[in-house]
């Protein structure tokens, strides 16, 4: 009786099976397009990315973004594991593990600490990494050219000697310069190091004060008796320039900024990256490796060449001082805020 149920229904499956076939009419099996849908349209390829962020900030909000757009102008359907670590590094690192051991087609970390987590737990899956300044200096990747691992990306790296420039041409009487950065940032240190090199070909000296927390940057420049502030990619300070930017105003001192986003916030000038097309442009780097048109391995980090000037009128004048007008001239009217 076993045998017999079992002839039974194989021949039930056999008979189900041919009269799928003859129903489809097609033996294709690429995917159709959805209920209601164009049939020659493709259905969206679905994918799963996990993405940390060290702390919200606009520039670090707008890379975030880009690399979205990016994918969705792709095609891709994608749902998002997003996760902030709020300026923790714990936090930080305990979210790197968790997309270790999640089913992730690739992640994106957003700035230097998080890239560090994540590159050290997550070893089987693509990463990306966006606004880092120095990816090797942060043993991220091999070299810049050839990464070597499964870790690549973008870097926000600037001009910092031109930013200084500016320093020297918006206040000319400048002598001291004051950074406040944390310490625990590998990038902020390495900026430090780029801006004290710089500084003293410009006949500049560079005034530190640190702070390990956004609470703490209020303090840390009011501690500073300098002639300007320049604030580096650092994002404790970022995330907390408002209050750096007050201070600024208080003493009547210039800030530069290294990015459009703070001098929108208060900072004077920048010659600086826009940080949402950076997160573009790391979002097609991986759409290259999603599609396997390239591996992390062997491609280049890339950074954004096309940098812009951009001014806040009002802001120099709270701070007391004037921004020549061939600085002014120079800037497209839509990177100058009145």
């Amino acid at each position: 009786m076993k045998h017999l149920r079992s002839a039974r229904g194989a021949v039930t499956l056999v008979a189900a099976a041919l009269l799928l076939t003859a129903c489809s009419g097609s033996g294709d099996d690429e995917p159709t397009a959805a209920p209601g849908g164009d049939e020659d349209e493709p259905v969206a390829e679905a994918i799963t990315v996990g993405i940390t962020q060290i702390v919200a900030h606009p520039s670090l909000d707008a890379a975030r973004d880009g690399f979205k757009a990016a994918l969705a102008d792709a095609g891709y359907d994608v749902t998002y594991d997003e996760q902030n670590a709020q300026g923790d590094q714990s936090v930080a690192a305990s979210i790197a593990g968790k997309f270790a051991n999640d089913d992730l087609d690739l992640v994106l970390a957003i700035a230097t600490p998080t890239a560090i987590a994540v590159a050290q737990a997550v070893t089987d899956t693509p990463v990306l990494f966006t606004a880092v300044t120095d990816p090797v200096g942060a043993a991220l990747v091999d070299s810049m050219e050839a990464p070597g691992g499964n870790v690549t990306g973008t870097s926000d790296a600037v001009p910092v000697e031109g930013l200084l420039e500016l320093v020297t041409k918006i206040a000319p009487d400048a002598e001291t310069v004051g950074i406040v950065y944390n310490a625990g940032e590998p990038n902020a240190v390495t900026q430090v190091e780029w801006a004290q090199e710089a500084a003293a070909d410009l006949g500049l000296t560079i005034e530190l004060a640190t702070a390990d927390t956004s609470a703490a940057v209020q303090q840390a420049a009011d501690s500073l008796d300098v002639d300007a502030f320049f604030v580096i990619t650092d994002n404790t300070v970022v995330s907390a320039l408002e209050t750096l930017i007050q201070v600024a105003e208080t003493k009547k001192i210039p800030v530069i900024a290294s990015e459009g986003d703070s001098v929108a916030r208060g900072a004077i000038a920048t010659i600086g990256i826009d940080y949402y097309a950076l997160g573009y442009q790391t979002g097609e780097m991986a759409v290259r490796i999603l599609r396997g048109e390239a591996d992390p391995a062997s491609t280049p980090v890339e950074t954004q060449t096309e940098l812009a000037l951009h001014l806040n009128l009002g802001a120099a004048e709270r701070m007391g001082v004037e921004i020549p007008q061939d600085l002014i001239d120079e800037a497209d009217p839509e990177n100058i805020t009145e």
